[in-house]
């Protein structure tokens, strides 16, 4: 039977180095202790923040001191967890971690309120008095913007304690979809049981043989149906909370309320599912040609994930992949190569899977250390996009803690998304650009256009199925499983109309965990528009384009969303980028049926 190894099975080379946060899970227990201690030092500025401005600053720097070490203890502890959700010792850390962060966020809350019982010319002349916070500009216009939605101190203080009870749909739907839920075995083709994960279930969804693929898929949405009930309950308390938080803080809607947050006009999301929506001919055209390259009468679910080429893609193993990779984005700038080759060996990845560790990938880490990015590597072509991607977050982090203070390095994840497309975007047109072998090139193609499928039409569905399911709690209606069928199955329905949908596909919602994440899927789907258009420019213009993108970057959360990616000379705010992604989808749809002699 083919397995998922132990981690211990795994050469440390392959591990990310926790070890540069805390030497040792002792070491982390001690800083645990000594920063739990200094949390009530912020609650002793509770009335007294706006006395002066010099009080305020005192204020701001040691919320800064002590919000930074709560950071790395609950960063490790979690990273720690990811490693194996099974390890029972990691997930008490990383449960201890959560709480410590939540009592901080408790114990700051006031102030907030505190800044906005002034008016912008009080906080101003404070500015003027006192020359320290002029670093903190944005930060004030942005609690001052968010006046009419914040309560009373004492309320907030309640919001903030109550957060890891509101979290707890999300925490719950993790550790039984990571930890405890398993996946089934089937039977490969050549007789041997091959496990389901969730990290593999993409990968087998490649597989040349049609019945081995109606297998997986039928298996493993199978296994799903076992727990819809619970995943349903959870999903619809998350939503429940999305919803009641947005009433609590006066807004009239959930996504009004998570849009208003990292101050995006609802326009934008708008704006993305209805460019989409009337763009899904695109999509429509991708499934036939799918349809044709495989030779069926008909498209059925297990197929959606099939390469164009008609087989599975050439392996890629992971040093050809971070090669690759590095050398894609010269256009980015000598420095900018380098530093990513330098953070690739001191074990900034953390590369293959083990047994119950966190599926899927991201990248992580703290203004103080180095990045940290878990993956689940394949030995396959979509591994290496999911490894230029994540670099691109980890890039984005690294290149804004150097330009801006700590209260300006975070960045919003509308931005993010951007970042790691850019990458991904580069890779193919470094490999399309570069490689000899016809058949990898169709392939990189290929896997270009499934990447811009999943990103810009998937993630834009899963938009609209998010605003749909918000909707029916806000008209007081009934969110049951068999109600998350029905409005996935339709839009699954709309979105894949060439495709038979089969297998338990309607049941697909309770495998996305982004549902619990308060709309903030379609912020994939803006990302890879906005990388598109700015790939294209670097591409033409060079070095000026490449400098106005690092620029963007480096600007981190210092001004909002919108005004950070016109950094880089491309304005989101009006539907041109997503209608320029689609062009370029269409295109490449038009060469690889050109390649593979498709209409």
């Amino acid at each position: 039977m083919s397995g998922v190894p132990e981690r211990s099975e795994i050469d440390a080379a392959y591990q990310w180095d926790l070890e540069s946060i805390y030497e040792s899970d002792e070491a982390w227990e001690a800083a645990y202790e000594a920063v739990s201690e200094r949390v009530e030092e912020l609650r002793a500025y509770e009335g007294r923040v706006t006395e002066d401005a010099a009080t305020l600053l005192e204020f701001l720097e040691l919320r800064e001191e002590i919000l930074r070490e709560v950071a790395q203890v609950t960063t490790y502890a979690r990273l720690r967890s990811s490693e194996d959700t099974r390890n029972q010792e990691y997930q008490a850390m990383s449960a201890k971690g959560s709480s410590l962060s939540s009592e901080a966020s408790s114990a700051t809350s006031f102030v907030e309120p505190e800044l906005q019982s002034l008016s912008r010319e009080e906080v101003e002349a404070m500015i003027d008095a006192e020359p320290g916070l002029e670093t903190y500009e944005h930060y004030f216009d942005d609690v001052l913007r968010m006046k009419p939605h914040t309560r009373s101190a004492e309320v907030e203080e309640v919001l903030a304690d109550l957060s890891e009870v509101t979290d707890a749909p999300s925490e719950i739907y993790s550790m039984l979809t990571n930890a405890d839920l398993t996946y089934g075995v089937v039977e490969d083709p050549e007789g041997e049981e091959v496990e389901i994960t969730q990290a593999n279930f993409t990968k087998l969804q490649t597989k040349p043989d049609r019945e081995f693929r109606k297998r997986v898929h039928e298996t493993f949405y199978e296994e799903w149906a076992g727990v819809r009930n619970t995943v349903g309950t959870s999903l619809e308390k998350a939503v429940r909370s999305h919803v009641t938080n947005a009433e609590i803080r006066g807004y009239e809607t959930a996504r009004e309320a998570a849009l208003d947050g990292t101050n995006v006009p609802t326009d934008v999301y708008d704006n993305l599912v209805d460019t989409v929506d009337d763009n899904l001919d695109a999509l429509h055209r991708h499934a036939e040609l799918k349809e044709q390259a495989l030779g069926v009468d008909q498209l059925e679910s297990h197929d959606l994930y099939m390469s164009l080429t008609g087989e599975e893609g050439p392996d890629v193993e992971y040093e050809q992949a971070r090669e690759w990779v590095i050398e894609a984005v010269a256009p980015l700038g000598e420095a900018y190569q380098e530093r990513m080759r330098e953070g690739l060996d001191s074990r900034w990845v953390d590369v293959f899977e083990n047994r119950g560790k966190r599926s899927g990938a991201f990248s992580s880490g703290t203004y103080d250390t180095q990045p940290f990015i878990l993956m689940n590597y394949q030995d396959d072509i979509a591994s290496m996009f999911t490894l230029a991607h994540e670099l691109g977050h980890s890039m984005h982090s690294e290149l804004a803690g150097d330009a801006q203070p700590w209260h300006d390095a975070s960045y919003e994840i509308f931005v993010a998304e951007i970042a790691s497309t850019v990458n991904e975007t580069l890779l193919t047109h470094h490999l399309l650009e570069t490689l000899e072998d016809d058949e990898l090139r169709t392939h990189v193609l290929d896997e270009y256009l499934e990447r811009f499928r999943s990103t810009l039409f998937r993630q834009t569905m899963f938009a609209a199925f998010e605003q749909e399911i918000h909707e029916v709690v806000e008209d007081d209606g009934a969110l049951t499983p068999d109600a998350f069928d029905e409005i996935y199955g339709d839009l699954k329905g709309r979105y894949y109309a060439p495709v038979e949908l089969t297998g338990g596909i309607e049941r697909e919602w309770e495998r996305i965990p982004h549902f619990y994440y308060n709309f903030y899927v379609y912020q994939y789907s803006t990302g890879i528009a906005a990388a598109a258009a700015i790939v294209d420019r670097i591409l033409d213009e060079g070095d000026e384009a490449a400098a106005d993108y690092r620029a963007m970057l480096e600007a981190g959360g210092s001004d909002y969303p919108l005004e950070v990616v016109r950094e880089a000379g491309i304005d989101m705010a009006q539907p041109e980028p997503v209608e320029s992604a689609i062009r370029i989808y269409r295109d490449y749809l038009d060469e690889i049926a050109g390649l593979l002699d498709l209409e």
